[in-house]
């Protein structure tokens, strides 16, 4: 059963699909479940900025004179002053990150771990710095996702304590081709699919155990680890503002949302 959870004044509205794909639609209104619970969320950026065509890393680029990262970490503080924030630097970038820091006055706190070789070993360095006996919920994030919405952030630490694994995803707009062997496509059905955007978000437990397991080049996201356990993942509702900043033009889209 796959689930789609979009929000409603005063709860949230879950989807879920049976085996004959029958929709079902169901109100949750008990959200309370969240904030007895304690919120990490880990800030992975280990981004080259080669997209960017230039040799500053993408998430310290500026936009509307404040490095992308800082937006992205304040994002997540002005949701929840509380939520312990893990960031996930390269060791080679950790000294240009503190001068930054002490340019621009940033003061949040935060954790720092080391990046890894991979996505997957970064975030796993990230979850080490958290104890293990916590019941706690952990999101992961995009270092270069500054405009994520605090309602976005909220629906999923909120059916994160319900069902223990979420993704926010948004409706595909454009027409998508499958490519095909010996060259040739065909149209398929845009309504079959989503785009996956971050944090994604997991009971604390639940994404330990995940990234227990060996690395598989398969990994493409947090959500694909944890399904390797065989765990469902529900789905929620994204914003489409929640861009991920690589190239020039995400650059100016971004400077046109400040």
């Amino acid at each position: 059963m796959i689930q789609e959870l979009r929000s409603a004044n005063h709860g949230v509205w879950v989807t879920s699909y049976d085996a004959n794909e029958a929709c079902h639609w169901s109100l949750v209104t008990d959200t309370s479940l969240v904030k007895n619970m304690k919120k990490y969320i880990i800030i992975v950026a280990g981004g080259k900025g080669l997209r960017m065509g230039g040799e500053i890393p993408k998430q310290f680029l500026p936009i509307e004179g404040k490095p992308v990262l800082m937006r992205t970490m304040e994002a997540f503080h002005a949701f929840d002053a509380e939520i312990r924030i893990v960031l996930v630097l390269p060791v080679a970038q950790q000294a240009y990150w503190k001068e930054l820091c002490d340019q621009y006055a940033f003061t949040l706190p935060y954790r720092l771990a080391d990046g890894g070789e991979t996505r997957f070993h970064s975030v796993k360095n990230g979850l080490d710095t958290i104890p293990t006996d916590e019941e706690a919920l952990v999101g992961v994030h995009d270092g270069v996702r500054p405009f994520v919405s605090a309602e976005v952030i909220a629906r999923c630490y909120a059916e994160a304590a319900r069902v223990g694994a979420v993704v926010p995803v948004t409706d595909v707009v454009e027409t998508v081709r499958h490519l095909e062997d010996g060259g040739g496509s065909t149209t398929v059905n845009r309504d079959e699919y989503k785009l996956v955007q971050t944090p994604q978000v997991f009971s604390l437990a639940l994404l330990k155990q995940a990234y227990a397991q060996p690395y598989v080049p398969a990994f493409t996201d947090d959500a694909s680890v944890v399904e390797a356990l065989g765990h469902e993942v529900t789905l929620v509702q994204g914003n489409r503002e929640n861009i991920k900043i690589t190239t020039p033009f995400d650059l100016v889209v971004g400077r046109s949302m400040c």
